[in-house]
Formats: structure tokens, C-alpha cells, sequence
């Protein structure tokens, strides 16, 4: 304590389990501050990925088809996930099949940017699929 006096710096504690209790002698104010500053310089380098979701009918003309994936490429090349649902209404859930080509369909289309993160499922009335931009 006395040779942090002496410095004008603090006593930090730096293991109080062990034994004997580990000290160092620095500016505290100083090591707050750094960190602060490795945090936040991290915290900018980080990468936030959005998912953004696209509704497809199991019966869609091909230039709506088109349209829509033209939109997930653009989602695709910005960096974000795309969510794909096809929405069954009525007596369309008979025809789940219909559902599933066109989810293929339209993975076929966004190839060239996205892969298939998660393969077409099932969901209620919903069938999804997860699509991710392909790695540079």
C-alpha cells in the first residue's frame, strides 16, 4: 500500500481468492478507460445480421416469383438471412407439395448469392425455409 502511495496509483486487487491474495499496483482509472475503448473498437467490427422474411403463396405466377427473389438477392448480397414462407389458405394445405417446389424454385433462383441454411419444413399452416448469403 504504501509503494502505491508512494506512485500516486492504486492498489488493484487482482485475485482476492488465492492465496496469498494477488495485488498490482496501476492507474485503475487509466485500465477502465482501455478497456472501454478494446470494447467499444469491437463492438464496431461486429456484424449485425438482420433476417428479413419473404411470403410466397403455394399457387405464384413466375414473374411475382422473379420479383421476390430479385428482392432476397438484394437481402442476400447485404449480408442479411432471408426467411422464405409459403402460407397454405383453405384447401390448400392439401397440396403441401405445391408449397415445397416452389420453395425449391425459388432457392434455384437465389443460388448464385444464398444457400440453403435450413432445408423446407413444415410449420402449421406456414412452410419455411432459411436461406444465408454464400461465403466469399
Amino acid at each position: 500500500m504504501d509503494v502505491a502511495f508512494e506512485r500516486r496509483l492504486d492498489l488493484v486487487n487482482v485475485a482476492p481468492t488465492a492465496k496469498p491474495a494477488v495485488c498490482k499496483v496501476m492507474d485503475y482509472g487509466k485500465y477502465k478507460y482501455e478497456m472501454a475503448k478494446k470494447e467499444k473498437e469491437a463492438r464496431k467490427n461486429q456484424k449485425i445480421i438482420n433476417i428479413k422474411e419473404i411470403r410466397l403463396t403455394p399457387n405464384i405466377e413466375t414473374h411475382d416469383l422473379n420479383v421476390k427473389a430479385t428482392r432476397a438477392i438484394d437481402f442476400l448480397k447485404d449480408g442479411d438471412k432471408v426467411k422464405v414462407s409459403v402460407r397454405f389458405r383453405g384447401r390448400e394445405m392439401g397440396h403441401t407439395e405445391m408449397g415445397k417446389e416452389v420453395l425449391d424454385e425459388f432457392a434455384q433462383l437465389t443460388s448464385e448469392v444464398g444457400k440453403i441454411e435450413k432445408e423446407a419444413k413444415l410449420e402449421g399452416r406456414n412452410m419455411v425455409m432459411f436461406l444465408m448469403p454464400k461465403a466469399d
